[in-house]
Parts: structure tokens; sequence; C-alpha cells
């Protein structure tokens, strides 16, 4: 009976092992009327999705310039961690999605002149395409935004363009755009990007952290729930730190982190579970 039961379990072990482990594709694609050709992207889904019929909360997690979709997951080691911090019940189990937008024109914004309308992409065809593919509650509550450097700017900007959309939002060493005007004309003209004054204003309004901070509204201060984190010795430091202040001003309420290190994959790695468990508490009743 014993020799039964011994045979059984080492049976089914493997199976029990693989039931603890999440899944990660990094080579999916889906296509694109807006952008006119296919866009790759990154999934993580979580411990028990195969097994159970429920739907799971989401985090769009953005990668930084230079990498493409594939970065969180070669580097940022999301399918370790994010399995890690789930099965140790630090983080609810999610599904994390990982957009590239490191093809054609590398960036997470429409263009100056609305020729590359990324981040029309993103919410008109990106989104509602993976909402409707994977299991995933379609509702603000359910829904955050990460991301590092360039993918920190897209969280910056993208849970500031729609704060009825993300119930929390943690730039990570985040470009934060132009800081005024002039460094906008400044920031475009060293790219060879043309346009009028008029352009050139509405762009900087709309890519502005510290500008849209600037400019919210008082219903949409505690809208979203902000975790901002960025190393002491990042380049990127300044502008983290501007819009804390401007936050502080606005009476935006936000955790605002400064730790050891600079604008490295070992940071990022070192900062993904407490993003993970900051926005399981927006997940969660609390």
């Amino acid at each position: 009976m014993k020799t039964k039961l011994m045979l059984s379990l080492l049976f089914f072990l493997p199976f029990l092992v693989l039931a603890q482990s999440g899944k990660v594709f990094d080579n999916l694609s889906l296509p694109s009327k807006i952008l006119k050709g296919n866009r790759k992207y990154a999934v993580y889904l979580p411990p028990d999705y195969e097994i159970s019929q429920r739907s799971y909360p989401v985090l769009y997690l953005l990668h930084g310039g230079g990498d493409d979709q594939t970065g969180w997951v070669q580097f940022g080691e999301v399918l370790t961690i994010a399995d890690r911090e789930i099965l140790a019940g630090r983080a609810t189990p999610m599904i994390i999605v990982m957009p590239d937008a490191n093809t054609g024109t590398r960036g997470y914004f429409n263009d100056l002149k609305g020729e590359w309308r990324y981040e029309d992409f993103f919410f008109e065809e990106f989104m509602p395409f993976v909402e409707k593919t994977y299991r995933i509650k379609g509702d603000k509550r359910f829904r955050a935004v990460a991301g590092l450097s360039m993918g920190g700017g897209g969280s910056f900007m993208y849970a500031l363009h729609h704060p009825e959309l993300f119930s929390s939002a943690c730039p990570l060493s985040a470009s934060t755009g132009p800081i005024s005007l002039e460094s906008a004309k400044a920031w475009l003209e060293q790219r060879n990007v043309k346009g009028t004054d008029e352009q050139i204003e509405a762009y900087y309004k709309k890519h502005s952290a510290l500008a849209l901070v600037e400019a919210m509204p008082d219903e949409q201060k505690k809208s979203v729930r902000w975790y901002i984190d960025c190393g002491d010795d990042d380049f990127l430091y300044e502008g983290n730190s501007l819009v804390h202040i401007a936050m502080r001003k606005k009476e935006i309420p936000h955790e605002f982190r400064i730790n050891n290190g600079g604008h490295t994959w070992t940071y990022w790695r070192n900062a993904l579970p407490t993003v993970l468990g900051f926005v399981s508490e927006g997940f969660h009743q609390y």
C-alpha cells in the first residue's frame, strides 16, 4: 500500500510542480490598422491560469528605450519574480502584458503631427485585443500600468491621460518628459522634429508629466494610486523629483521612493516585487 502511495506521489509530483509555475510567451503578435502592420507583445500568465476558469486583473508592464517586448522577460526576470511573489502571497495572481514599442518609431506616444499613432494603437487596438483574448477583468479597479525609463514615461502619461482606466501606476526611473516649453522645443529640435508653435505647445502639455500634474483638476487627484521610484544615481532623478514636488504641492496622494542605485536592470529587478505588491493592494479590498 505504501509503495503504491509513493508511486502515485512520484507520478503526480511533476504536475504539482508545473501547476505552481506561470508561463511566459514573448513572441506573440496582433495586426494593427493604425500602425499599418503586425505588432509584437509578450504575456505572463499566472500559475493557476490554465487550471482555473476565473478572470484576472492585469498589469501593463512597459519596457525602456532600446528594448522590446522581451526586455522584462529576458532581463527583468518577470516569470521568476512574479511566480515567487504570487506563490508567497505578496502579490495577487495577475496577467502581465508587455507590448513592443521599439519597432518603427520608438516610443509609447503619438508623434507631433499624428503620423505615427502608437498611443492611439495602445488604447484603441492593443488593450481591447488583449482583454478579449485573455480572461481579464475589464474594470478600472483591476487594471494597472508600470514601466521603466521610456516605459516609466509611458506609465506616467497613460495614467495621466486616462485616469478612468487605471487603478494604479508605477513609473520606475521614468523619463518624465520636458520640464518646460523651452526644453520641449530644444528636445524636438535635437531630433530634427519640426512643427508650428501651436503643435509644439500642444505636444508639451500632453507629454510632460510635470505640466499634466500641474494642470490636474481637483476631482482627479485621488483617481490613480501612484508609486514612483528612482535611483539616487539615476540621470533621470531631477524630473522624477520635480514631479514628486509638484504632486506634494497639488496634494496628490502618492508614494515616492529614492533607493540606492542607477539606471540599471539590477535596480528594476529589485523594484518589481514592490510594484507587484503595490498594484495588488489596488486590486484587492483595502
